[in-house]
């Protein structure tokens, strides 16, 4: 009679743990899927703080660089500016930066050219230049 009782025991044990796997399996399936939308709805917001953050630091970048474009600009109108006063005026300021570049192109890839300005105060750009024999 031992075994009987321990067969209904068994059997009524069985019989609970189905229950209970019936009754809480349609609750734990409502809170799994509460879960992981909380989980998607924190992800989307993580997702959108970064771009924004991005976005933000492209703003502060593009920002700055303009502020040190505007800046180098100014520094490279005073140095005209001082330039200019000091060679008597813009004209002469024009002739000494054409003579300058002159000076710098001159003898580059092993060639001297020489370049004279016209009436119009243009230069005559290598016009029926020769190759060397």
């Amino acid at each position: 009679m031992r075994g009987f009782s321990l067969t209904i025991g068994g059997v009524i044990l069985v019989v609970i743990v189905a229950a209970a796997a019936l009754i809480g399996m349609p609750t734990y399936n409502v809170y799994s899927k509460q879960m992981q939308g909380k989980a998607a709805y924190e992800q989307a917001v993580q997702d959108r703080r970064i771009r924004v953050l991005e976005a933000q630091a492209a703003l502060d970048s593009a920002t700055l660089t303009a502020q040190a474009e505007i800046a180098r600009a100014r520094g490279t109108n005073e140095a005209n500016r001082i330039m200019a006063e000091s060679l008597g005026g813009p004209d002469n300021y024009l002739r000494w930066s054409y003579i300058h570049m002159l000076e710098e192109t001159a003898g580059k890839q092993g060639r001297e050219v020489i370049y004279i300005p016209t009436e119009a105060g243009m230069p005559i750009l290598e016009a029926g230049r020769r190759p060397a024999e």
